[in-house]
């Protein structure tokens, strides 16, 4: 892996782990608020309970009733109910909204009555004659809000944390963009030279008398060919290719062709369409080559040269997305299917990702760079269709038409 991307990968982890950290710290610490003001909720009440008890049973004077009354009537937040075990005496701080009848009340009253005794047990007030009253009483509003309140920071913090993770991934597309449009303008830069000079050198031999009719000159001419295809290519990834719609059966094959003469000759190449010959996709050639190529040779290497790939042209059913007001494009996939030793499917996921390989020599930067090409330049798609171990892989293509 590249290390420029380990370090990405651990930012991501050490942000992940602070937001855990922040978010078990604020649920731990707001239920700790929580219990102190439930806590002082229920002083509050049986305080309430012993003031209401003193105004029925005391004969005071009327200062010591004051005292007392103000102590009732400070309770201005948690809704109580006092009642007599059967019917409702009085209610506090419960909200009863305007021209209800008093049949509606009365229900509202017992709703709110299940409530309480769901949350609380009663308070019994004892007066004269052994008679009791029973006060119920539930959370009041603001504890109730700081009950939701490590839920909404949670959620807040969840948020941060998707908005800091899409940061982060465009961040490193980005990155990956510049570093990828850099090398190939260089690369493209660095051909043209070496490339001018072997076309001097090629007319030159083609009027020598010495080398005049011999087929070296006219391989060169190929090879020629080959690195001025390499250098369009490079120069379409520094810049915004053009796409036009190409035969799509005569392109593949015409890829498969050149490939297939180079590489080992005891792997069959074949070519399969359940689409009319003359079907197009918008493609552009060289670029599109380029991801043949780099596909069918992780294949010979996966198959030690020897095996059979398979290229099946198809129709396939468009995804349609939530954000495209207009009718999605028609898509035609490739599907590339080899017999070589499979992929593990703990690495289906990664075989994408740039320094990706399993070979000795190699950067890993084959796929990567296909699937950049399809899904960047192309708008398409390129996965991993399907694949198992000791039997083969099949990589799909997905074009518009």
């Amino acid at each position: 892996m590249i290390p420029i991307y380990d370090q990405k990968s651990r930012l991501k982890i050490l942000v992940a782990v602070i937001a855990l950290l922040i978010g078990a710290a604020t649920v731990v610490y707001t239920n700790l608020l929580v219990q102190r003001v439930s806590e002082r909720e229920q002083q509050q009440i049986r305080l309430y309970a012993k003031a209401q008890e003193f105004i029925i049973n005391s004969e005071q004077d009327s200062n010591t009733l004051f005292v007392f009354s103000e102590i009732v009537n400070a309770n201005a937040t948690i809704p109580v109910i006092l009642s007599d075990g059967v019917n409702t005496i009085a209610a506090k701080n419960i909200v009863m909204p305007a021209r209800l009848s008093e049949a509606d009340s009365v229900r509202l009253l017992q709703s709110e009555l299940l409530l309480m005794k769901q949350q609380h047990p009663p308070i019994v007030v004892k007066f004269g004659a052994g008679q009791v009253n029973y006060i119920y009483y539930r959370d009041s509003q603001l504890l109730q809000q700081l009950r939701t309140y490590p839920l909404v920071q949670l959620v807040v913090i969840g948020c941060l944390g998707i908005i800091a993770y899409f940061a982060f991934s465009s961040s490193r597309r980005a990155e990956q963009n510049r570093v990828w449009v850099g090398l190939a303008k260089e690369t493209a830069h660095q051909l043209g030279t070496p490339l001018s000079s072997l076309v001097g050198w090629q007319n030159y031999l083609r009027d020598s008398d010495r080398f005049r009719d011999e087929p070296i000159v006219e391989e060169l001419g190929k090879d020629i060919r080959r690195l001025e295809i390499i250098t369009e290519r490079f120069s379409n990834i520094g810049s915004v290719p053009v796409l036009k719609d190409e035969n799509l059966y005569h392109t593949t094959r015409n890829a498969i062709e050149y490939l297939q003469s180079r590489v080992s000759k005891k792997v069959i190449f074949t070519i399969e369409s359940d689409l009319p010959l003359d079907t197009p996709a918008r493609i552009n050639v060289p670029l599109f080559d380029w991801v043949i190529e780099n596909i069918c040779k992780n294949a010979v290497d996966a198959m030690n040269g020897r095996g059979s790939i398979t290229l099946h042209l198809r129709r396939v059913r468009t995804r349609r997305s939530w954000y495209r007001r207009s009718a999605p494009p028609r898509q035609v996939a490739v599907d590339i299917t080899d017999t070589g030793k499979g992929i593990p499917s703990h690495k289906l996921e990664s075989v994408f990702m740039p320094g990706f390989t399993t070979k000795r020599r190699g950067w890993g930067l084959g796929l990567a760079l296909a699937k950049r090409i399809i899904e960047n330049y192309h708008e398409g798609r390129l996965f991993v269709k399907w694949s198992e171990m000791g039997r083969g892989t099949t990589f799909r293509i997905v074009l518009n038409q």
